[in-house]
């Protein structure tokens, strides 16, 4: 919801929007605020006027929407049928909501501290140490976010993504490479290291991995680009697309705005990575709208039942990935896989979800295991990028070389 409703362009439209239309008042800086006010409830009029103006700057609209909009009498009739437009999420936020108690509703633990500019030191004072470290990652990546936008507008980084080469089909490398050696596809990660297992790979050279791993049947790449805590970085991104590799490539990044996703597909991305851990139904399903407008794939990653149950509401889902890893506590279980297959794969299987497998697959058993449970495809970093030959590590995997 920080994305939505606590960004710059979000608090400009509707600043201008709803001028005179609604009293403002301060609110502790613990709720997520716009412009520093509080939201009123808005009666029919007002409101109407500041979510078009809030829709028009923000929602990527699909052409079918457009031309509807084109061809309408009254574009309000259109607009009510937009269902970003009439999220719950809006509604509760209008009526005085934070943006971490709108979170908490949907079973979300992560909390933003929505202060971008302040220090941790200020954070902590308020908000108290972060529960866990991907709530740390979240805090450091709010700020990390408002100074790439300092530096480089989200009008540049637009500019620069319609500019890019066209995307690689991801969905379809992973479907294609399934069928083709009957094993789960390999998402196969240039990482060099990570919080729980710090440095993975002393000699870290991301464009020799990715090619090592696309010449032994890596059906798409995976490229860490947080810097903090994973060594990775955006630059890291576009030398591999640049050096040549044929392979769609996932920005595995933690997406908290749109400024990102704009900033991967600039470098290169052809696919963005989404955590349900993190995000508001909202911000997926505006995320995922960004994505189609971009020609990207999102991979929305799930840990539990209840990020599972949210997912699968959501129109346009294509990709879901299991972590068997907790984010929150960073123990790992494959059994997570088979559980949440068990409870919802029929319904998976109904809407033509491609499921890949995450994080501790290090054996053929492995992967046979979470086969077995029904995903088509794999992410794996740490058991390959480990090795003296991280793209000969991928036939130790799978136990036989895959076919490209």
């Amino acid at each position: 919801m920080e994305s939505f409703l606590a960004s710059r362009s979000v608090r400009s439209s509707f600043a201008a929007a709803a001028a005179g239309s609604r009293g403002c008042s301060p609110r502790p800086s613990r709720v997520a605020i716009l412009a520093g006010a509080r939201a009123r409830p808005l009666r029919a009029g007002p409101k109407w006027s500041v979510r078009f103006v809030w829709v028009s700057r923000r929602l990527a609209f699909g052409p079918e929407i457009l031309q509807a909009i084109t061809n309408s009498d009254s574009i309000l009739e259109v607009l009510a049928q937009d269902d970003m437009l009439n999220a719950t999420e809006l509604v509760q936020w209008e009526n005085g909501k934070s943006v971490n108690d709108i979170a908490a509703s949907q079973g979300i633990r992560i909390r933003r501290h929505c202060r971008p500019t302040a220090s941790l030191k200020e954070i902590e004072e308020e908000l108290g140490a972060p529960l866990n470290i991907l709530e740390k990652i979240i805090w450091d990546k709010e700020i990390e976010v408002a100074e790439g936008l300092a530096k480089k507008p989200l009008k540049e980084l637009i500019e620069a993504a319609a500019k890019s080469p066209p995307t690689r089909d991801f969905y379809g490398a992973l479907e294609a490479a399934y069928k083709r050696n009957g094993v789960p596809a390999l998402i196969a990660e240039v990482k060099k290291a990570s919080p729980s297992r710090g440095v993975l790979r002393e000699n870290f050279n991301p464009v020799e991995i990715a090619n090592a791993y696309e010449k032994n049947g890596a059906a798409c790449l995976s490229i860490l680009t947080d810097e903090k805590y994973f060594q990775g970085s955006f630059e890291n991104l576009e030398k591999v697309r640049a050096s040549g590799v044929k392979c769609p490539l996932l920005c595995k990044e933690f997406v908290i705005d749109k400024w990102q996703i704009y900033n991967a597909r600039s470098k290169g991305a052809d696919a963005i990575l989404l955590i349900a851990a993190v995000l508001t139904d909202l911000d997926m399903k505006y995320f995922l709208r960004i994505c189609k407008e971009l020609g990207m794939t999102a991979l929305i990653e799930v840990h539990d039942e209840k990020e599972m149950d949210r997912v699968l509401k959501i129109n346009g889902v294509k990709l879901i990935g299991i972590n068997n890893r907790s984010l929150e506590t960073f123990v790992v279980d494959t059994s997570n896989t088979k559980m949440l297959l068990e409870k919802h794969g029929d319904s998976i299987r109904e809407k033509g979800i491609l499921v890949v497998g995450e994080s501790g697959l290090f054996t053929p058993d492995d992967v046979a295991y979470v086969q077995n449970a029904g995903v088509s495809a794999v992410l794996v970093g740490e058991s390959l990028v480990k090795q003296e030959d991280p793209g000969r590590a991928i036939t130790g995997l799978f136990g036989k070389e895959l076919l490209h």
